[in-house]
């Protein structure tokens, strides 16, 4: 299973951010539980769908294009 057929967007959920299907969890969040500390056993064990929003976050940064700002 890829995170297309787990992560949603709907403009009514959320206000639009990307949430793990059927849920109002958003990718956001968990991402945010990962880089705040917590293993990746524990949000599995509370919360299903990790992998889909890790996937969805590596997309995302995957084609981002960064430009510097001149000083």
């Amino acid at each position: 299973m890829n995170w297309e057929d787990r992560i949603s967007i709907d403009p009514n959920i959320l206000v639009g951010k990307p949430v793990i299907r059927g849920t109002r969890l958003s990718v956001e969040f968990i991402v945010g539980l990962l880089a705040s500390g917590w293993r990746k056993a524990e949000v599995l064990e509370n919360y299903p769908g990790i992998t889909a929003c890790l996937g969805y976050a590596h997309m995302l940064l995957e084609y981002e294009q960064v430009f510097p700002i001149p000083a």
